[in-house]
């Protein structure tokens, strides 16, 4: 969870940014913070000191559907005790449930979806002024938006991270961008490639509420990028539903490839990191592209989903052992000390024992830096809720505990591998005297930390240090620069 970081003042409409899931939500509460300075609100750091709290909600999975509400309503309980005046529900889970989630929580005084955001400013303040805001009917965002380069261009994009208008904070003065007021600081930043996802995955509701795939045009990519290098940003993390798409849309699938070196050529940018690639998708030069130019990390985040033919096919995917392995191997013959990572759903419906034992020696086989374990459960309208095999609760909790032991012991054994290579570090914190970050195949948050004990005098966040890897624990590690040529 991420809040807004200035203090109050007397005489302005304050608002505090509450954000929750991914690295693509807080562009879109940056976003929003961007248009609501610009127009005059100001941003606060603690709820409890806002006249307006907005929480930017995730509607991904149960869990992160609870933690969204259950946020709510600790907001809702600083109009009893503070100066809270109204709270506001924004994103993924408001987008998704719309009417349904108003009613089912009077505590929130509105739900406002996508459709919002360019109004935000005048929303936030006909709520505060106690005017009725009726949320919206949900509908499937796949069929709102063409996706021809053509239809583009005369279509006026209602989705999160394609707005144009006044720049944020601290940002250059000419030319149009996504308005955009950084809210965490610190040396590395997610840039949105595009919204949306056009793949039917049949476990994977985030289509119908993100909506059709839509990449950002390059020249809005880059112009972004050169305003948050200009705010000290060392890192841009390019952040989509599904970036081996981006370029489709606008008539070149091979995109990317051309943009990542002009985004790893901006000054200040140290290094570029791609996310969320899929598999089935990873064409040969994209894999090029990212292990080959200078400034891109080797960094290749890879959802598999599981391993076995027949249950990625029931999940509307493709692949299986063989071709993930030629793919692991394609990448590091290029690279061979780059970071994989993944993401694997275990319990899905028809599994069956042996393809939990296909999963399970895939994984073994692999050899990836860190991968996050899922147990199956139904989400709202895909196909996979339709599903009459399912698994019963308690062996999908089973499996999934058998799974996330097995990655636990694989994950720290390949961080072991590690031991006696040099790494460049990206400092991003101090605990204590000790310097902390990460190495190029570690990504921001879930991927370990490295710290260097050894970091000289001096060292601050943003720097780069050169060091050799000494010890891990678990996934994180320990490197020390003593004896390594800077």
């Amino acid at each position: 969870m991420t809040t807004s970081q200035t203090r109050p003042s007397d005489g302005l409409l304050s608002v505090a940014m509450v954000t929750l899931g991914c690295a693509r939500n807080e562009v879109d509460s940056e976003e929003l913070a961007g248009r609501l300075e610009a127009d005059g609100f100001l941003l606060v750091e603690d709820p409890e000191d806002a006249d307006t709290v907005v929480v930017n909600t995730c509607g991904f999975v149960e869990a992160a559907k609870k933690d969204s509400v259950d946020m709510l309503l600790e907001a809702a309980d600083l109009k009893t005790t503070g100066r809270t005046q109204a709270v506001v529900a924004v994103g993924c889970l408001a987008e998704r449930y719309g009417k349904d989630l108003a009613e089912s929580l009077p505590e929130a005084d509105a739900v406002l979806g996508f459709d919002d955001y360019p109004d935000i400013a005048a929303r936030l303040r006909s709520i505060v002024a106690g005017e009725k805001h009726h949320a919206h009917t949900p509908q499937d965002r796949r069929l709102l938006l063409p996706i021809s380069p053509v239809d583009r261009d005369a279509t006026e994009l209602s989705v999160p991270g394609h707005g144009l208008g006044d720049l944020g904070q601290g940002a250059p003065a000419t030319g149009p961008r996504a308005v955009r007021r950084r809210l965490e600081g610190g040396p590395m930043a997610p840039l949105k490639l595009a919204s949306g996802c056009d793949r039917r995955c049949s476990f994977c509701a985030i289509p119908s509420f993100r909506g059709s795939f839509v990449s950002r045009r390059p020249s809005d990519v880059i112009q972004e990028g050169r305003w948050l290098a200009e705010q000290g940003v060392k890192e841009l993390f390019l952040v989509s539903e599904n970036s081996t798409s981006y370029g489709k849309d606008l008539g070149d699938l091979r995109l990317l490839e051309t943009l990542l070196p002009e985004l790893a050529a901006i000054d200040g940018v140290e290094r570029v990191r791609v996310s969320y690639l899929q598999p089935a998708e990873t064409r040969p030069g994209l894999i090029e592209a990212i292990a080959g130019t200078e400034g891109v990390v080797p960094y290749f985040d890879l959802s598999f989903q599981h391993a076995s033919a027949t249950v990625l096919r029931r999940m509307r995917r493709f692949g299986d052992p063989d071709s993930f392995l030629d793919l692991l191997e394609r990448i590091r013959a290029l690279a061979p000390h780059a970071g994989v990572r993944s993401n694997v759903i275990v319990g899905f419906p028809g599994e069956t024992e042996d393809d939990l034992q296909t999963l399970c020696d895939f994984l073994e086989a692999a050899r990836l830096d860190v991968t996050g374990v899922f147990g199956y459960s139904d989400e709202d309208g895909t196909e996979a809720a339709t599903y009459s095999d399912k698994l019963d609760e308690d062996d999908v909790r089973a499996r999934t505990e058998r799974v996330s032991g097995l990655v636990e012991e694989l994950n720290a054994q390949r961080a072991e591998e590690r031991i006696g290579e040099v790494v460049d570090v990206l400092i991003e914190g101090f605990d204590g005297d000790v310097a902390e970050g990460r190495a190029d195949h570690q990504g921001p948050e879930v991927d370990g930390t490295t710290t260097v004990p050894d970091a000289p005098a001096g060292t601050k966040v943003g720097d780069i240090v050169r060091a050799t890897v000494t010890a891990t624990d678990g996934v994180d590690l320990v490197a020390l620069m003593a004896g390594v040529d800077r």
